[in-house]
């Protein structure tokens, strides 16, 4: 499939100027001088205007920078947003290797890195995991990591090819049902943050096991009927995993149903989840699971830093009083619903997340979906998961004076579950086992 390691775009950032410096000799096209250093990047009169000391760069469209030396020349940049809209978001400085790509787009100028595949790999599940992880998880979520890059890659050629245009939203007067996938990102492979996959450079990279988990699994990709897999993967599932088609586009991938976290299937536990009765004894509940784990030992070996400021990812709570969602649902949705009378459940999937959820306001009703829809509309950043039953509290004239709202689980729960795999790693579990507990009748296959 491959004759040899590729390589790919990542988007870094997109602003009105940027900051960055280059450490080692960089080459740019068509200048026969080397570039190292501070400079500043922005858009002026339709072009990019770059300036660092007595280097003056000005270019229509882009300008990539070559390093001299790969295996050791680096670039900074300065103030990149991570977490974007979610609890956690904050700027850092990061640091990367490989070429840097500046792309004017309209106003803005877009800093987009390409590399290596196993490059951007290692800083991967440096970022999304802790790069302290076992071996054996590090392994897992590498697998995982490079199926999804690829098959996202293999995805945005076949929309290209089609001539109808690729749709993420279903709307009518009553319903708002919307996804986020693969529109978002014609630039670039992927983008750099937790939408796609999180990579920060080489900023996070700190051990040997993350780059022995990169080298030891090369090339090696999950497969289903001689495809490969569009692995995906979120915090916690909360117990049980769901199928992909409940939360992205309504077409069914096998190797993404829906699995219970763990080594049999709970007790006393009724997972038909079309009964609220059920549900809400799920969510309330304690079931036995792997990612049911409150040990700091493996938990710190998924929660990077500022993971582990959330704590109440199993199951969790969250309150509102009537003025605070009536504002957080106006601001998300754009829409005047008056106040909040009732938060109704119309259709969930395997792992009691909301697929659909009826917001039903003193001014007016609408459905929303699919799962991400859900968690934005009711938080100012996201609410953990879309699994989340509800009560109300005080209320004068038909109208509560409080939500509050129990939840299950952490991320959208399809694919690997993060944490119950750090959990089956510390139990002895080998990659490959991990992997074909959360991705059903796949096949491991070295493509390069």
């Amino acid at each position: 499939m491959f004759n040899k390691e590729p390589y790919i775009s990542v988007g870094i950032l997109s602003e009105k100027e940027i900051k960055f410096e280059l450490y080692g000799d960089f080459s740019v096209q068509g200048f026969k001088q080397t570039f190292s250093g501070r400079f500043s990047a922005e858009i002026k009169d339709d072009r990019i205007i770059c300036r660092g000391g007595k280097d003056n760069i000005e270019i229509s469209n882009e300008i990539i920078f070559e390093p001299g030396d790969p295996a050791l020349d680096s670039f900074l940049i300065i103030d990149v947003p991570i977490g974007i809209k979610f609890h956690w978001e904050r700027k850092e400085r990061q640091r990367f290797m490989g070429s840097l790509k500046l792309f004017r787009e309209n106003d803005r100028v877009w800093v987009i890195n390409i590399l290596p595949i196993g490059r951007y790999l290692v800083s991967v599940i440096s970022s999304e995991m802790s790069a302290k992880s076992s071996l054996q998880l590090l392994k897992a979520h590498a697998i995982v990591s490079r199926s999804w890059l690829l098959a996202q890659i293999e995805k945005a050629k076949s929309i290209k090819g089609k001539k109808e245009k690729y749709k993420t939203v279903h709307q009518t007067e009553n319903e708002i049902i919307k996804w986020m996938d693969r529109e978002d990102h014609k630039l670039f492979d992927v983008c750099a943050d937790d939408h796609c996959q999180r990579y920060q450079g080489i900023t996070k990279i700190s051990t040997e096991n993350s780059r022995l988990a990169i080298e030891e699994t090369r090339g090696i990709v999950l497969m289903y009927d001689k495809k490969i897999c569009d692995t995906r993967y979120s915090k916690c599932c909360g117990g049980i995993t769901e199928p992909y088609e409940n939360v992205w586009e309504p077409v069914k991938h096998e190797y993404l149903a829906s699995v219970f976290d763990y080594k049999f299937e709970p007790e006393n536990f009724d997972t038909d989840f079309s009964s609220e009765v059920n549900v809400r004894k799920w969510i309330l509940g304690n079931p036995p699971a792997f990612c049911n784990n409150s040990d700091s030992k493996i938990l710190t070996q998924v929660l990077v830093d500022f993971d582990q400021e959330t704590k109440d990812f199993f199951r969790w709570k969250v309150e509102y009083l009537q003025d605070q969602i009536k504002k957080i649902v106006k601001s998300k949705t754009g829409k005047d619903f008056g106040e909040i009378i009732d938060l109704v459940p119309v259709e969930r999937g395997y792992s009691a997340r909301l697929i659909k959820l009826k917001i039903v306001g003193s001014k007016k009703s609408i459905t929303i979906g699919k799962e991400l829809e859900i968690r934005k509309v009711l938080s100012e950043t996201h609410l953990y998961s879309s699994a989340f039953v509800v009560d109300k509290e005080g209320e004068k004239n038909g109208v509560p004076e409080r939500f509050i709202i129990h939840g299950a689980g952490w991320g959208h729960g399809v694919g690997l579950c993060q944490i119950g795999a750090a959990v089956m790693a510390a139990q002895g579990f080998q990659f490959d086992e991990i992997i074909l507990h959360y991705f059903k009748d796949a096949k491991l296959k070295k493509i390069y």
